[in-house]
């Protein structure tokens, strides 16, 4: 069976950015609506500076992807990157024996298909975790505007390094932390790249099972159901009456000082 074929629309730049990059692009010939977003975005500088050089400077495509739609497949050809504007996204190894594993969750404004760059395909299939928005910029496109937008070429060096920090610190998550700490640390991760993009932390949705969240943070399903237990025992999260998945999280401080409890026990047996 084919897959869908999902229409394309090339975009001309503008030079403003976007008031609200969760809200759906608009037809270009309809006009944006100047409202302010009920959750404005605290967008990092560099992701700010980057996006208004792209608008300017680089022709982009965007398209709306569903939850399981596929952005790239881990050893096509890498021919472009990917940010997300909207939506959430994983990237997904599979081993020879086809299992999965879980290596990365990106938000708003993360770049998709560095991993690519290296040896010309990408390492990993990205899948869309829920319904958004991603735009894709052809690589070879972006490499000769760097090379006459020297202002481009730095955010583009600091997106990497911001990137291979995450990974950085998410190895060190799974190498260093015990199980409580370890699901208490992927919570606030994710809570505060939410907040950090003016997104509510008071009630979050996760768009991932037990087991996926296991498969991220290399646990068993029942480990990672009973360190959420402990959190809600602790009064650090809250459950959602309507369902599992849908979470409350009173105070990311809160998530911060059940990993250092978590820790101790670890610590007094070091001493």
């Amino acid at each position: 069976m084919h897959a869908p074929t999902i229409r394309h629309e090339t975009v001309a730049l503008r030079s403003a950015l976007p008031a609200d990059l969760t809200r759906r692009a608009l037809p270009l010939a309809q006009p944006r609506r100047s409202e302010a977003p009920s959750h404005p975005a605290r967008l990092t500088p560099a992701w700010r500076e980057a996006l208004e050089l792209l608008e300017q400077h680089v022709p982009f495509t965007r398209r709306m992807l569903h939850a399981g739609d596929l952005v790239h497949g881990g050893g096509e050809a890498c021919t472009a990157l990917h940010i997300v504007n909207s939506g959430m996204v994983r990237s997904v190894n599979f081993s020879a024996d086809g299992r999965e594993q879980v290596v990365g969750l990106h938000f708003k404004g993360d770049w998709l298909g560095f991993d690519g760059i290296a040896s010309g395909r990408y390492g990993c299939d990205a899948i869309a975790m829920d319904t958004g928005e991603i735009w894709t910029f052809r690589y070879d496109t972006l490499l000769r505007t760097c090379a006459s937008v020297p202002a481009l070429m730095a955010v583009m060096h600091v997106a990497m390094s911001e990137q291979i920090v995450r990974d950085r610190d998410s190895l060190l998550a799974l190498g260093t932390l015990p199980a409580d700490a370890r699901v208490a640390n992927f919570l606030k991760v994710w809570a505060e790249a939410l907040r950090d993009r003016g997104q509510r932390t008071d009630q979050i949705t996760l768009r991932m099972t037990r087991a996926e969240i296991g498969n991220t943070l290399g646990m068993t399903l029942e480990t990672v159901s009973r360190a959420l237990c402990r959190m809600a025992r602790s009064g650090v999260i809250l459950f959602n009456e309507k369902g599992r998945r849908d979470i409350s999280i009173p105070s990311i401080d809160a998530l911060g000082d059940f990993m250092q409890d978590a820790l101790a026990p670890n610590e007094r047996v070091l001493q």
